[in-house]
């Protein structure tokens, strides 16, 4: 059939674009070469790295989203002498991503990145300007030595900045964020060269991580709603003590929202919780563990699931190139020393979600352990591909087989599991949130790097 959709002019097919959310409309460029070269025709400039920051601005104060000729929102500058590339795409929502050209990433330059979000003095005085007041999220990738002071002196004029981005910057050693603003959300993913994180934040309630664990100093923000810590490949370096975690811990103890490896609590939370120590407002955990020598031991979960007793929501994810400690063999029952007081068991969890076991026994041994700290029955859900689902269902033996015995005589009633294959179905398989932000995260910057 004849695609009348394509054979539209450019400026109609920019408006339905405009309407469509970010994340779909860059999805555009598979349609068709068509599609493809509409993003292929952004503002082009040339200019040195110090140019970055005024190019920028004169980018965003330029875009009217009303107007044909002026709502154009991508942008590319080419800087200096060793061929830097800036991409910029102004999303709806008043979001703006700058993809930096990424440098050798075998053999980058380190380098040390400092941005402060500081509300100027006299701000009422300060007539309201497009480039500083438009953006309120901000995602920065690939940003190198070249590129990250003129980032810095940029993003210090977005004075109503929300949510911050800090994505895939090879080379950065340490970074310290300083902000007393409207700075709400952080997230930064993939820098695997980071091993110094320091964070001051008066406001802040959401902070994501993705890459191996650096030396975290947070200051000011002990009341993070929403907090996740995917450290999956380990520590950055081998001098971690238990103390270098206390303000982390005093940070994300109040979370409703958390996602945890099980090296991390084995490593730097267990051996310094004291009895009277819980996550009183936890509501959903993303579980992240492995196998030790091809056993699943899940006493360290356990553990933690009795620091939670207001958990809902339980997710675990079984990743076989997950950090395993080196003396993960030691742990098992009796190893873990540090008391802790008894508490109610969980009376809220509603849901379990086991992804990437390699057997179901694993997965019965799992619930039945849970068993010993829950007083309810959750919906127990287990998936190998993410798609295909399986409910795990607890039966009495006395259902299959009949007792040999009275059952006047039967002391104890035994129990048995069995899978029941089902189809996938979003409302009664949430997904942690984590986990969506994730995929959404991955999945919008294949197509940005496409549409390059």
């Amino acid at each position: 059939m004849e695609d009348f959709i394509s054979s539209l002019p450019d400026e109609l097919l920019f408006h339905i674009i405009s309407l469509l959310p970010f994340e779909s409309a860059i999805q555009t460029i598979f349609l068709s070469t068509r599609w493809r070269f509409l993003w292929n025709l952004p503002l082009v400039q040339h200019g040195t790295k110090e140019d970055v920051p005024s190019a920028v601005s004169g980018f965003i104060a330029n875009f009217d989203e009303h107007n044909t000729t002026r709502n154009t929102r991508r942008f590319r500058f080419h800087f200096g002498n060793t061929r830097g590339l800036l991409s910029a795409i102004l999303a709806p929502n008043n979001k703006l991503h700058l993809h930096f050209s990424a440098e050798n990433m075998q053999n980058p330059t380190h380098f040390s990145w400092q941005i402060e979000l500081n509300n100027p003095q006299n701000l009422s005085d300060h007539q309201p300007t497009p480039s500083t007041f438009f953006i309120k999220t901000l995602n920065l990738i690939s940003v190198n030595h070249l590129s990250s002071e003129a980032v810095s002196c940029m993003v210090s004029e977005f004075q109503l900045l929300e949510n911050l981005k800090i994505i895939g910057c090879h080379g950065l050693e340490s970074m310290s964020i300083d902000s007393d603003t409207k700075l709400l959300s952080l997230t930064i993913f993939d820098c695997p060269h980071l091993k110094s994180l320091h964070i001051r934040s008066y406001k802040l309630r959401t902070f994501l991580y993705r890459g191996k664990f650096p030396w975290f100093l947070p200051e000011f923000h002990f009341n993070l709603g929403n907090a996740m810590l995917d450290s999956r490949q380990g520590p950055a370096f081998n001098t971690f003590k238990t103390c270098d975690f206390d303000r982390v811990l005093l940070t994300i103890k109040n979370s409703e929202i958390l996602t945890l490896c099980k090296w991390t609590f084995e490593a730097l939370i267990c051996p310094s919780l004291s009895s009277f120590f819980q996550f009183y407002k936890l509501k959903e955990l993303w579980w992240i563990d492995n196998y030790s020598k091809g056993f699943y031991n899940c006493d360290a979960l356990i553990t933690f699931l009795k620091l939670c007793p207001s958990l809902e929501l339980l997710f675990v994810t079984i990743d076989h190139n997950s950090y395993v400690m080196p003396n993960a063999t030691k742990w098992g029952a009796g190893a873990h020393a540090t008391p802790l007081r008894s508490c109610t068991k969980l009376q809220h969890l509603k849901v379990v979600k086991l992804e990437g076991f390699d057997n179901q026994d694993n997965e019965i041994l799992l619930m039945k352990r849970l068993r010993d700290v829950i007083t309810v029955e959750p919906l127990i859900l287990s998936t190998s591909d993410g798609t295909c689902l399986r409910n795990l269902i607890r039966v009495s033996s006395h259902d299959s087989h009949p007792p040999t015995v009275p059952h006047s005589l039967v002391s104890q009633e035994i129990y048995s599991y069995k899978f029941v294959q089902m189809k996938h179905n979003n409302q009664l398989c949430p997904k942690h949130g984590h986990i969506r932000a994730m995929k959404a995260y991955d999945s919008s910057l294949f197509g940005y790097r496409e549409s390059k």
